[in-house]
């Protein structure tokens, strides 16, 4: 990011961009000008009530006193009314402060700012101490309704007051620009400038969001205090044929429209400003600003393996006592998120083994969802990472192929998650000796199907519900010196119970090994050997 020195310097207007200035103003009609100006609007509004969206905004002098000097052609009488009898409101009566740079800090504090640029002093020097490291940025604004109804309510009112006049003929509420685009307008250029980067569709973001104390039904309290609540009856030929369209043309939700719409029924009767100014709500209350900066989440993905029976797969806590010795989801992230420099993190993976099972072979894919990053790690400083992790002292976790990956990895790795294919291999043992036609029957069973209804274990969390499941093939593999004790190798489809397909689950799951082989079989060991997905496979 540029220095100090360089923030502290304003965006400037050549004398080519003064004159272009003064060319737009001097088109302004100083009846609807000083009209506005009675209302307490204040100059950034007018201007972009009227349409206009050059870098006028950057300039720290926009005032009444501004537009009096540029509209030097009016006559005597107008030039004087602008000049002896209006000033800049405190407030402005329709963006209530947020284009005079004036809001409540801590809803206590109000904060007077003299342009945009130290507005964006602020937002820089915000962005610096919390640390973020950035190269692009998008700026967010979200402003209170009654800003939006503000603007439609003055529009109309000019509508009604002025749509003879010529000045006024062919234009649309569409034209304007609206509170939330000025003040981007306004600040994009000293942001690009001071954080040293361009604004674009960016992963980093600054947000300010401006509240209010008045809720949008104060406008409509105001009409009917206007006119004592009484309703008045308008003509086909009144003009209102045309309000609906520009209610629609601007967005404005349906609700607000139709109070803004009984809110123009009433001035009708009353063209004065002063009834405007009632209907406005003479607030003096300036908005609350609140600034908040954030990077969208970040992904860090691989693929974990876990070696050991005493580590479960995320935190597990039973009535305050920790079950095991760790677990894969705190030990990963407390080793990336110091390094991305995030609030916090989460944990996702493709599934999950129990604390007694190791994760070997392929390992299993994981995401770490990592909060608020202020830093974005490089390749190179991921694949450390990956070598810090993999030669902890404690080697219970190690990790393949981790990487920085984009937010489509979630879907790619839940994609198909049901249909996948997992290896296992179990020390299994059975009530009798083995024998050579038990390798036989296992091995010439593929694809079967089988039924589980929930496991005993897990019934005090889990739906009573059956479940079939594919095994989709089986090899027994002896253990030398041992009649009764054997390996079982064996691929299934994802979801299905291993230890009760082994043990049978007092008849609950069926067929199961023991039932196969007709003797009594219990699993000692699991291992997870393999998860056959696509996802963060080593290159």
């Amino acid at each position: 990011m540029p220095s100090d020195t360089e923030e502290a310097s304003q965006p400037t207007v050549n004398g080519d961009n003064v004159r272009a200035l003064c060319d737009v103003v001097r088109e302004l009609p100083i009846c609807a000008v000083i009209d506005l100006l009675s209302i307490g609007v204040c100059t950034r509004c007018i201007l972009r009530l009227f349409g206009i969206r050059e870098h006028v905004y950057y300039r720290s002098s926009l005032s009444p006193s501004m537009l009096s000097s540029v509209l030097g052609d009016s006559t005597c009488s107008e030039k004087h009314m602008v000049d002896g009898n209006f000033r800049e409101p405190v407030v402005c009566s329709i963006c209530l402060g947020i284009l005079q740079f004036t809001y409540y800090e801590d809803k206590k504090l109000v904060t007077e700012k003299e342009s945009a640029n130290e507005l964006a002093v602020s937002i820089s020097s915000l962005i610096r101490q919390q640390g973020f490291e950035i190269d692009s940025f998008s700026l967010e604004v979200s402003i209170p309704p009654i800003v939006l109804e503000n603007d439609h309510t003055v529009w109309l009112y000019m509508k009604r007051k002025y749509e003879s006049e010529l000045w006024f003929q062919g234009k649309s509420i569409s034209e304007c620009i609206s509170a939330k685009d000025a003040l981007k307008i306004s600040l994009m250029e000293s942001l690009e400038t001071m954080l040293g980067c361009k604004s674009n569709i960016s992963a980093f973001r600054i947000r300010l969001t401006y509240t209010h104390c008045i809720s949008s039904k104060t406008v409509e309290n105001s009409v009917e205090g206007c006119h004592g609540g009484k309703r008045r009856k308008t003509g086909a030929g009144n003009g209102l044929n045309t309000i609906d369209d520009d209610i629609k043309c601007s967005g404005l939700p349906i609700e607000a429209g139709a109070v803004v719409e009984r809110s123009f029924v009433s001035l009708q009767a009353n063209e004065s400003s002063e009834c405007l100014k009632l209907l406005l709500g003479q607030s003096n209350e300036p908005c609350c600003l609140e600034f908040l900066c954030y990077r969208t989440q970040i992904y860090v993905g691989g693929r974990y393996l876990k070696y050991s029976r005493n580590v479960s797969q995320t935190c597990w806590i039973i009535d305050d006592e920790r079950m095991g010795e760790a677990s894969v989801e705190e030990i990963l992230g407390s080793n990336v998120l110091p390094l991305c420099r995030g609030d916090n993190y989460k944990f996702h993976a493709a599934g999950r083994e129990d604390i007694d099972v190791r994760m070997l072979g392929s390992g299993r894919p994981f995401l770490l969802e990592i909060q608020n990053a202020r830093y974005i790690p490089s390749e190179e400083s991921v694949n450390f990472l990956e070598t810090k992790i993999n030669n902890l002292e404690k080697k219970l976790v190690g990790v393949k192929n981790l990487k920085l990956v984009g937010s489509q990895s979630w879907e790619l790795m839940r994609e198909g998650e049901a249909e996948k294919q997992k290896q296992y291999t179990a020390l299994v043992w059975i009530s009798r000796p083995l024998k050579d036609e038990d390798l036989q029957s296992i091995s010439s069973l593929e694809d079967m199907h089988i039924l589980q209804r929930t496991p005993i274990r897990v019934l005090h969390r889990r739906s009573p519900l059956e479940r079939e499941k594919i095994i989709h093939w089986m090899r027994i593999e002896r253990i030398v010196g041992s009649s009764q004790y054997f390996l079982l190798h064996l691929c299934t489809q994802a979801g299905t119970y291993i230890k009760e397909f082994i043990h049978g689950d007092l008849g609950r799951t069926q067929p199961s090994v023991g039932s196969i082989l007709t003797c009594r079989a219990e699993i000692l060991r699991l291992d997870v050997t393999d998860v056959k997905m696509e996802c963060f496979l080593t290159e």
